[in-house]
């Protein structure tokens, strides 16, 4: 961990606006949200599309060159592809692959495929006296940034590795690894170096307008509060041609902890005062 908390710049295009007291541009918050989220989102544009482009993706914070790195350190994002899908190819010549030329250190920086990722988790539904007060317990970030192949082999497994025990933690060394040489040629990973990120959070109890809090026969009549949601993890299911009897103990531990973690971060959400928002409504 930095013996500072870091943040990302704030830029015109990831500056939070509405609700700015939501706002986080802590690297800890930010890469925390993207790395337990199951699925992220990922935009880009299209040429000759007249619309962006947004795909679900997998994919996790990491460092190859610092692997130690903890979540409130400088990392870039890595995401899962296939070879020949379009935002890989996209990715490849906009990083100058395909040609072999080489850039001035300036350039280098600039190269890559320009994309947007959100991440975001539900944590309660936020239930009040009106429907214009309704709103969400959320942790949402967005990550901008360009996006290239990643073209070393060591890298490679590295980010195959980090990804795979993103899904399932310690997952990789209990399966027949390292992947064959088939499987390392159809699959790709993207490294996504981060020009600027934000978070938005939302937490706490309903907020009501002060006349209808002091509507007496509203109060009687309209339940108010906060139902947490959270994702949990069933009891694992064998497949068809499974020969192990017992559920590992890796596995059974990380569903244990996932499903606690989740709870306890539903239950937090909505025990936890919001600071004082600018406007009366939610987003």
């Amino acid at each position: 961990m930095p013996s500072i908390d870091l943040e990302y710049p704030k830029q015109p295009y990831s500056k939070v606006n509405r609700y700015d007291s939501r706002a986080s541009y802590a690297l800890e918050t930010i890469h925390s949200i993207v790395n337990t989220c199951p699925i992220v989102h990922v935009s880009f544009t299209v040429p000759d599309s007249p619309f962006p482009t947004i795909l679900p993706m997998i994919g996790q914070m990491g460092s190859f060159a610092r692997p130690s790195a903890d979540t409130g350190d400088v990392l870039e994002l890595y995401l899962h592809g296939y070879v020949s899908s379009r935002i890989i190819n996209m990715s490849r010549k906009a990083n100058g692959s395909s040609s072999g030329e080489s850039s001035s250190a300036g350039q280098e920086e600039e190269e890559g495929l320009p994309i947007c990722v959100a991440a975001s988790h539900v944590d309660g539904l936020v239930l009040a006296l009106t429907p214009n007060s309704h709103s969400y317990n959320y942790r949402s970030a967005v990550l901008f940034g360009r996006a290239a192949p990643v073209t070393d082999a060591a890298e490679k497994l590295y980010a195959m590795e980090l990804i795979t025990d993103g899904v399932a933690r310690d997952r990789w060394r209990h399966t027949r690894v390292p992947p064959n040489a088939a499987e390392m040629q159809s699959t790709s990973v993207l490294r996504v170096r981060i020009a600027a990120g934000s978070a938005k959070v939302r937490s706490g109890m309903p907020n009501d307008d002060r006349a209808d809090r002091e509507d007496g026969a509203l109060l009687d009549r309209v339940w108010t509060g906060v139902v947490p949601i959270h994702y949990a993890m069933g009891e694992p299911l064998p497949g068809p041609y499974n020969r192990v009897e017992q559920t590992p103990q890796y596995l059974d531990e990380f569903r244990m902890d996932f499903n606690r973690d989740s709870k306890d971060a539903a239950l937090e959400a909505a025990t936890k005062p919001m600071k004082a928002a600018k406007g009366k409504h939610d987003d």
